[in-house]
């Protein structure tokens, strides 16, 4: 059984608009996979430099409360001393 002429080209015709359709999701698709790989790389390097940064600044901070320490130890060493020459 045949289709008339018009029904031929009516049913090329939806098959093309829906070909063409879904040429342009995958394009579309594939430019949003790009966009979320470009984020992801983006996201990864930041990651990388805060966990660099947060690592620096926790040795920083353990140079500085070993510093504050020997610091506090003058400072108290100093302190007894003149209580010494007060008390003389």
């Amino acid at each position: 059984m045949e289709l008339p002429r018009d029904q031929e080209v009516d049913a090329l015709a939806r098959l093309e608009e829906r070909i063409a359709q879904a040429a342009e999701r995958v394009s579309k698709l594939r430019r949003e996979r790009e966009a979320a790989l470009a984020e992801r790389e983006t996201a990864v390097r930041e990651a990388a430099e805060a966990k660099a940064l947060a690592s620096r600044l926790a040795r920083e901070l353990e140079t500085l409360r070993g510093e504050r320490g020997e610091i506090r130890a003058r400072v108290e060493k100093l302190i007894r001393q003149m209580d010494l020459l007060s008390a003389s």
